[in-house]
């Protein structure tokens, strides 16, 4: 699917950077390192060696020296008082680096065991301009903004792309006046790493798999065969996303799960490559005979037409009333998923019969009758 691997890969790069962080800052000097009492796993040593381009000697070094100027942080900034211009560790010698404004604080930092360098201006002075620069409203091309100790600068990244448009160009005008302001590029604008809940997307409960059906606000409705409530639910990824808040079954085919843990709501069909992803802007119900399609995460999209409305569906768990019957086809995994008629939000997929090799029929439950339901709002572009 489209965001797969981007949300893997980023979540590949969010694991180590949590591990890095946790083993903490670096250090004044090169510690000796405790062979009976190693600073990592095995396994933080392996990803150091493979992404930063270390030997295991290296690895273990680096951490001891993070470990030995995490300790001494504290006390280097106490000696620059006032004058403390921010740190940060110069992986070449493995030292705790304290920038100052005032060279006789300089020696007083240096007499710590911390290399000391002077700067133009102290962490307060950044600190509050970058203040300045977090009350302005950003546009899309400037892709963040941090202070930078080392250059004794607030540094505004904007997109290389987007740098000569008229917000950014603006947006940096007024950065500068905040305070001491040095711009860079980067080459794309930031994303998070997680994932929206988008129509048609397979989810788990247990060892079931079933289709999201619509993006609501706090959530996603589904059918309600494939969960009860309390029950929780995890992503394509295997992500924690959140638990049934409401399930029917049988009787009615419905139900809605909340969404938490990094995830967000998106009002958006998959097209899965056939079309293009479809945007969800109401949920006005398309009459009999309207054309209508389905996305589930096992046959993905498919089209067919509304045959008849209000139909009870007998299944073997008992009766389900007030379905929609069409000539679309789905098969098992399908369950929950979107059903759409042009951009708007007609039903969640219960079942039917057939499958979508030699065709078939297949019922859904309507979209409006969930949402008056639970009290849901729809998530609409």
């Amino acid at each position: 699917m489209r965001h797969a691997t981007v949300l893997r890969t980023g979540l590949s790069a969010l694991l180590l950077l949590g591990a890095w962080t946790a083993a903490g800052p670096s250090t004044a000097s090169a510690a000796p390192v405790d062979s009976a009492n190693p600073p990592a796993s095995a396994a933080l040593l392996s990803a150091m060696q493979r992404d930063l381009g270390l030997t295991e000697a290296q690895a273990r070094t680096r951490l001891a020296d993070e470990k030995a100027a995490t300790a001494l942080e504290p006390k280097a900034q106490r000696a620059a008082g006032s004058a403390f211009g921010g740190s940060w560790l110069d992986a070449k010698t493995g030292r705790l680096t304290i920038a100052v404004t005032d060279a006789e604080k300089a020696e007083a930092v240096r007499a710590t065991g911390a290399d000391a360098r002077l700067v133009e201006h102290s962490a307060k002075r950044l600190d509050a301009a970058k203040a300045r620069i977090d009350a302005l409203k950003a546009p899309s091309g400037v892709s963040s903004w941090h202070v930078d100790p080392a250059t004794s600068r607030v540094v505004v990244n904007v997109v290389a792309a987007e740098q000569a448009d008229n917000d950014v160009r603006a947006f940096v005008a007024k950065a500068r006046k905040a305070g001491p302001v040095t711009v860079r590029t980067t080459a794309e604008a930031p994303q998070t790493f997680a994932a929206g809940t988008v129509g048609g997307d397979p989810y788990y409960t247990g060892n079931v798999r079933c289709s999201i059906g619509f993006s609501v606000h706090g959530g996603f409705v589904t059918a309600g065969h494939c969960g009860g409530v309390g029950q929780q639910v995890r992503g394509w990824d295997n992500s924690y996303i959140g638990n049934f808040q409401g399930s029917s079954f049988p009787g009615n085919d419905y139900a809605w799960v909340n969404v938490g843990s990094g995830w967000w709501t998106v009002p958006v069909v998959l097209g899965w490559g056939t079309v293009p992803d479809q945007l969800v802007r109401g949920s006005n119900e398309a009459p009999v005979g309207a054309s209508i399609c389905r996305s589930g995460s096992t046959t993905r999209w498919h089209c067919g037409r509304v045959l008849a409305k209000n139909e009870t569906v007998n299944y073997s768990q008992g009766a389900v009333h007030q379905m929609t019957k069409t000539s679309v086809c789905a098969q098992g995994g399908d369950s929950g998923g979107s059903f759409i008629s042009g951009d708007q939000a007609q039903g969640v997929t219960s079942g039917g019969w057939g499958n979508c090799t030699s065709g078939g029929e297949t019922w859904y439950q309507p979209i409006n009758e969930i949402l008056n339901r639970y009290g849901l709002t729809l998530h609409t572009a």
